[in-house]
C-alpha cells in the first residue's frame, strides 16, 4: 500500500466494486466524469477486468482512510504513454459526497503524484477536467499543476456546453522553476 498522511492507496479489489459503482452513479458526481451514463454491474465488472486487472497502461487504486481502513474513493493514472512517459491523472472521493476535498483528495493526489514520478518514472501528469468542475480546478492548483489550455464546448451537460480544461505537471526541476516564475 502507498501511504500519505490521511490515506492509503491500495489495489482495487472485487469487493470494492459495488461501493465504487454506487459512487460513480451519483448524478452529482457523475456530472464531472467522462462516462456520463449510469453504469450497471456488468459495466463495472468489464472495467475492472479490462482496465484494472489487465491493462498495462492503467494503474488504478482504492483510496482508504488510514484511521478506519475504510474505502473512501478511487484514483489512478490512465492512458499511460510509456514511450513519452505521461499519464492522465484521475481521482474522486465518494464517501459523504466529498468528491474533491482539502484533506483526503489532496493527500491522495500527493501520493499519486509521487508514485507516478518516482515509481513509474513518468515525466508528465495531466488531467482533462470540465470548466464546471470548480473543486478540481482548485485541487490541481493546490498540487501546483499548471493550466495548459482548454478546448471549447467539449461536454454537453444540463442543457449547455462546457469547456475542457487541461492541467499538467512536469517532473523536472528546471520546468518547475519556470512554472513557478510564471504563476
Amino acid at each position: 500500500m502507498l501511504t500519505g498522511t490521511y490515506v492509503g492507496l491500495r489495489a482495487i479489489e472485487r469487493k470494492d466494486l459495488t461501493q465504487l459503482l454506487e459512487w460513480r452513479n451519483k448524478p452529482e458526481l457523475r456530472l464531472y466524469f467522462r462516462e456520463y451514463r449510469e453504469l450497471n454491474t456488468e459495466n463495472q465488472n468489464i472495467w475492472f477486468e479490462k482496465y484494472v486487472m489487465q491493462d498495462s497502461n492503467t494503474r488504478m487504486f482504492a483510496i482508504i482512510e488510514l484511521e478506519t481502513n475504510e474505502l473512501i474513493g478511487a484514483c489512478g493514472l490512465c492512458y499511460i504513454d510509456w514511450v513519452n512517459r505521461n499519464a492522465d491523472f484521475s481521482i474522486y472521493i465518494g464517501k459523504n459526497n466529498l468528491y474533491i476535498d482539502d484533506k483526503y483528495a489532496v493527500d491522495a493526489g500527493k501520493v499519486m503524484e509521487q508514485y507516478g514520478f518516482e515509481e513509474l518514472n513518468l515525466h508528465r501528469l495531466w488531467a482533462e477536467i470540465y470548466s464546471i468542475d470548480k473543486n478540481k480546478i482548485v485541487f490541481f492548483e493546490k498540487l501546483c499543476f499548471i493550466k495548459e489550455g482548454y478546448f471549447k464546448d467539449t461536454h454537453w451537460t444540463h442543457g449547455e456546453w462546457v469547456d475542457s480544461i487541461y492541467y499538467a505537471k512536469i517532473n523536472n526541476s528546471k520546468e518547475a522553476e519556470y512554472y513557478e516564475k510564471i504563476r
